[in-house]
């Protein structure tokens, strides 16, 4: 399976875990280990500025809106943890390929959209988690279907290869069929052109259709898979990840997260999460 045919989280996760196991013992975690410095809590409230690395390129989450400015639920939430700080935020454009370094070398204070690993709990620590990743299973709005033992007896399409089609496979009972076709954008199509009644899908890709409104009336029937996005901050920050896991659940008790994730991903914060 090539990096190509792999949905945009799917690819930052696989680069990140290929950085670090392209390194070995000690020097895999000398190159990532952070150097001294002042508090970053105190830092970002001397400088008035708490500057967050996002993505650009993986909406809904973080892309670039019609009048150029970054816009998405990942915007949303850095907003809210700079409101949180009392400071202003200043949105750092990064890669899955540089953000880590970013990270620790101190270009940003923190990250979003950072999914918790074994790998990356060795270098830097995780908030609450904010926000749903989730491999789920999209239908019509007409087709009822609640959990897998639902899925007998009907058409799927997914991405040849990928962890939906591993985790699809897994989960539904030997009378579904599964189509499988050589790109997302095949499973996607065939699914809007009612090839078939249900797709497996990223729920940032989900998201996106669903917010173009077709024609089958889509919605998230329940998820296969899950890995919540977490803020990412350095070791040795307690008090800087004290305070993003206060903003997280004030947004979360007071419902404005629940407003954020229906605003971008069109279904409501888990329960679970």
């Amino acid at each position: 399976m090539t990096l190509s045919r792999l949905a945009p989280r799917a690819r930052r996760l696989f680069s990140a875990t290929a950085v670090v196991l392209s390194l070995t013992g000690a020097a895999a975690f000398s190159a990532f280990a952070p150097q001294a410095h002042a508090d970053v809590l105190d830092s970002i409230a001397k400088a008035g500025v708490v500057r967050i690395g996002v993505f650009e390129d993986y909406p809904p989450f973080g892309s670039i809106g019609p009048d150029m400015k970054p816009q998405g639920y990942d915007i949303d939430v850095a907003n809210l943890i700079a409101k949180g700080l009392n400071v202003k935020v200043e949105l750092v454009q990064v890669t899955g390929d540089n953000r880590m370094a970013y990270l620790v070398n101190r270009k940003t204070d923190m990250l979003l959209s950072v999914g918790h690993t074994p790998e990356r709990a060795k270098v830097i620590d995780f908030s609450k988690p904010y926000a749903p990743y989730e491999l789920a299973v999209f239908g019509p709005k007409a087709l009822t279907v609640k959990n897998a033992d639902d899925l007998a007896g009907k058409t799927i399409s997914v991405a040849r290869g990928t962890l939906e089609d591993l985790s699809v496979t897994k989960a539904a009972p030997k009378s579904a069929v599964i189509k499988r076709f050589d790109d997302p954008n095949g499973a996607i199509t065939a699914f809007l052109a009612g090839q078939v009644q249900l797709m497996v899908v990223g729920n940032d890709v989900g998201a996106t259709i669903l917010a173009r409104r077709p024609a089958n009336n889509p919605e998230q029937k329940f998820a296969l898979f899950s890995s919540p996005d977490h803020v990412g901050v350095n070791k040795n920050e307690p008090r800087l990840l004290q305070k993003v896991d206060e903003v997280i659940a004030r947004a979360r008790k007071d419902g404005t997260m629940n407003v954020i994730s229906l605003k971008w991903l069109h279904a409501p914060l888990p329960a679970e999460l």
